[in-house]
């Protein structure tokens, strides 16, 4: 199995992509401040989760978990910001927390699962 084969993965990618995707409309400005910002940290949910994926040391898998987590919750801060700066409008501003927070339990249920497996 890899890290690719796995459901939550393949969820953070996509959104990876259209994170991106919205930053590029940003005013040129915001490029560099909040686009950079939401690309690196949508980013680093799916990266994290690939850099602990696999690893014999269960304890080290389960902290790429978590520092998806967190990389999942300021994106979802990034987001906020740009909505309340007007350049993400409510419905789509709730399309991407809707699909983090899906994510989010996805990886919860993963480090559950490893944890169970662990004893």
């Amino acid at each position: 199995m890899h890290v690719e084969d796995l459901k939550v993965y393949q969820r953070l990618f996509d959104l990876v992509l259209e994170v991106h995707n919205f930053t590029m409309g940003l005013p040129k400005f915001e490029m560099y401040e909040l686009g950079s910002q939401l690309r690196r940290s949508s980013n680093s949910s799916p990266a994290n989760l690939a850099e602990g994926f696999g690893n014999k040391h269960t304890n080290i898998y389960t902290e790429g978990i978590s520092r998806a987590q967190g990389e999942i919750r300021e994106t979802k801060h990034h987001l906020r910001v740009a909505y309340k700066k007007e350049y993400l409008t409510e419905e789509r501003l709730n399309y991407f927390i809707s699909e983090y927070e899906v994510c989010s339990k996805m990886l919860y249920r993963l480090e559950n699962s490893l944890k169970v497996k662990k004893r």
